[in-house]
């Protein structure tokens, strides 16, 4: 049921609001297998945590933090970063 209220913003307002909380989110967030520091893949909208060799998806700005819902990352991404909170992609 809707009122036909329609928020202030638009999208791209809204995901630029999002964007701003990723370097925040990125400092607070650990892996929730080895709770080693994470790595930011914009490219691929991507955290990755060489220790676990997990990549966790980001859906619509949101961090999904499931070990279940991660992908195993490969022998090439594992190599491609080196230092926690370092941002991968845009080279």
């Amino acid at each position: 049921m809707t009122d036909g209220h329609k928020p202030n913003y638009t999208r791209k307002q809204y995901l630029g609001v999002t964007e701003m909380l990723d370097i925040k989110l990125l400092e607070i967030l650990v892996c929730p297998v080895t709770k080693a520091p994470l790595v930011y893949n914009r490219d691929l909208e991507e955290l990755w945590c060489s220790a676990s060799e997990l990549a966790y998806p980001i859906l619509d700005g949101i961090p999904v933090m499931l070990e279940d819902q991660a992908r195993q990352l490969t022998s090439l991404e594992l190599g491609k970063h080196e230092e926690p909170a370092a941002e991968v992609g845009n080279e």
